[in-house]
């Protein structure tokens, strides 16, 4: 049988389909799956809640790309509407309007996961066949420290200055133009994202793929076996729902929605792991600096992010570690990204060309006592994400604040601020200590995000004490999976996605065997 896409728009009447595998979700994990999968010689059905878009569709219109590319028209966030949730909603997922940067898994995060958790098998050794075939496939590679963009070497500069660990970051490009806007969708196909690698390559050895289909639930048998996949078209860009319904008999079902997306579908389907689906949701919750410099910056133009530092990943047990790194500063990306309003983000937006934005990423999960947030199904079963902003993550929000804004002031800034409602602006070294001393930091004392979203779905093999096992396949139930990165049991420190298609690259042979 031959592939194809088909789009909600093109579906006129009701879908029936038959298949091995059917996959909900095309992002890193489902990508990866499904074209090895196909390539098995297995008969798989992909449903895509996002539009189809290609580089045609990537115009650098924020206005546009926002609302249509991420989840929730881009305004998902957490339940108190402290911390905003960067999420893609596109074939492809968030590695169509991802930064790029790529990353392994870490070892001690590995050796964590095994010693706490009780996850064999996972090791840096049994990755790298996994790691080195996406590496080769998505073109991940050092991107050259010559060619990072002033924001991205304000962190270098800074850093060196200070004595700390700085160094270039891997992409996965290919052909790269250099345009800076990678998180409103690669107009020259430079970025290896999965709707120009993976999906190709499944949809090219026969896969079936729906885009701009909303999956309702996953209907079970009494004994937990899973038997069709139920959903139905909707307008794109929206979540006003078409009069085409869609059924999919599948021999087995893999969830690849993504952390908060798969958890709530699990739910919708009445699975909910005596309540650990939805529990250990992490974020690597973000804060920012700005820095105010007499040159121009232009962080809006360049590779995103081209360098970072891990120099305060591990503070020791007891606090909770960072990592540093650059954000692109587009206009719209930079005023949702921080609390001003009126003249006050008037006036930011004046100085975008002079300024500066880099982030710290907590790491969230690792202490005995972080147990992240929390998915729940809201109004119309839409999933609902509570996280509460706990003490330790507020001592480390106030000591990366520091670091961000002496690399700042070490490269050269004339001025680095918070994102504070009343940013908090310091001009020398000796300023930073005093000034945040006095300042407030947690939930809704200043702008949080987060574009990692991570758990929801953990991975172990104790059904106590998890929801997948480390087969990622759901307890309890024979023939449904879970591969996206809601099965992470922790935070990484580290980007995400590289880590998400090495686990759908080993979990291939699991999923095959279940068919």
């Amino acid at each position: 049988m031959s592939g194809f896409v088909l789009q909600g728009h093109e579906l006129d009447r009701p879908v029936e389909e038959r298949c091995d595998v059917c996959i909900v979700g095309s992002g890193a994990g489902g990508a990866v799956l499904a074209a090895g999968l196909v390539e098995m010689g297995l008969d798989v059905v992909m449903l895509e809640a996002g539009g189809y878009h290609t580089r045609r569709d990537f115009d650098l219109n924020e206005g546009k790309a926002y609302p249509l590319f991420y989840q929730d028209r881009s305004a998902r966030a957490t339940d108190d509407q402290a911390i905003a949730v960067l999420q893609g909603r596109t074939v492809g997922g968030g590695t169509t309007i991802n930064w790029t940067t790529c990353f392994r898994t870490p070892g001690r995060i590995l050796e964590h996961w095994q010693r706490v958790h009780g996850i064999e098998g996972l090791d840096e050794a049994s990755l790298a066949p996994a790691f080195e075939a996406v590496e080769a496939r998505l073109n991940i590679q050092p991107w050259p420290e010559a060619q990072a963009n002033a924001n991205n070497r304000a962190l270098l500069d800074g850093a060196k200055a200070l004595g700390w660990e700085a160094s270039p970051l891997r992409r996965n490009v290919r052909g790269c133009a250099n345009s800076g806007f990678c998180g409103v969708g690669c107009p020259v196909d430079g970025k290896q994202s999965m709707h120009v690698t993976f999906l190709p390559d499944a949809v090219a050895g026969g896969m079936r793929l729906y885009s701009d289909v909303e999956v309702d639930r996953v209907e079970l048998d009494a004994a937990g076996v899973a038997r069709a996949v139920h959903g139905h078209g909707v307008v794109r860009g929206s979540f006003e729902a078409t009069r085409t319904q869609v059924r999919v008999q599948a021999k087995v079902v893999v969830l690849a929605g993504g952390a908060i997306n798969s958890p709530a579908l699990l739910l919708r389907s009445g699975v909910d792991g005596g309540g650990r689906v939805g529990a250990r949701t992490f974020l690597h919750p973000v804060i920012a600096g700005i820095g105010v410099y007499a040159k121009k910056i232009e962080g809006y133009f360049g590779a995103p992010q081209s360098i970072g530092s891990h120099q305060f990943i591990d503070r020791g047990p007891d606090k909770v570690g960072y990592f540093l790194e650059a954000a692109p500063l587009q206009p719209m990306l930079a005023s949702i990204s921080n609390l001003l309003m009126g003249d006050e983000l008037r006036d930011f937006l004046a100085r975008l060309p002079q300024l500066s934005g880099l982030l710290a990423l907590h790491v969230d999960g690792l202490l005995p006592q972080d147990e992240g947030g929390v998915v729940r199904l809201g109004d119309g079963g839409r999933p609902r994400l509570s996280y509460p902003v706990q003490p330790w993550l507020v001592e480390a929000m106030r000591s990366s604040q520091e670091a961000l804004l002496r690399v700042h002031l070490a490269a050269g800034a004339e001025q680095a601020g918070t994102t504070h409602p009343r940013p908090i602006l310091v001009r020398r070294p000796d300023e930073i200590g005093p000034a945040l001393a006095a300042a407030r930091f947690g939930a809704h004392e200043h702008a949080i995000f987060s574009a990692h979203q991570m758990g929801g779905c953990a991975m172990g093999p104790d059904p106590a004490r998890s929801v997948v096992g480390p087969d990622h396949r759901v307890h309890g139930h024979p023939n449904l999976f879970v591969v996206d990165g809601s099965v992470l049991p922790t935070a990484l420190g580290v980007n995400p996605s590289q880590t998400i298609y090495a686990l759908a690259w080993r979990a291939r042979a699991a999923v095959a065997s279940a068919v």
